[in-house]
């Protein structure tokens, strides 16, 4: 079992797109820190993103299975607080990853 994350960025490398699936299986439902602790940082980014940030965000969310997309931001200030919430979000996700290397995969592309 494991966690697979993928990442899309854009050429100026924000975080366009991310999404979240599977378990680690570290322990049984309930019990596994490491699924709780990546669902805590994902789903606080999604939070900052709406709730802090007021962005419109596109996400859906069912056991073990997390999407985010962001719209197209043109205002500066969002786009700012939108690069400095989903940056902390990854190094969030790294530092969890360097605990529990085996359960997590993190895949970070470029899109056009």
């Amino acid at each position: 079992m494991m966690i697979q994350i993928i990442l899309l960025s854009d050429k100026e490398g924000l975080i366009k797109e991310f999404t979240v699936k599977g378990h680690a299986g570290y322990d049984r439902p309930g019990r596994d820190i490491v699924c709780a602790a990546v669902s805590a940082v994902v789903q606080t980014a999604v939070i900052g993103l709406t709730d802090v940030a007021g962005i419109n965000v596109r996400h859906f969310q069912q056991d073990g299975f997390l999407k985010c997309a962001l719209p197209e931001i043109n205002n500066a200030e969002e786009k700012k607080a939108a690069g400095l919430i989903l940056d902390t979000m990854l190094a969030g996700l790294k530092s969890i990853q360097m605990g529990y290397p085996n359960l997590i995969l993190i895949k970070e592309r470029k899109v056009d």
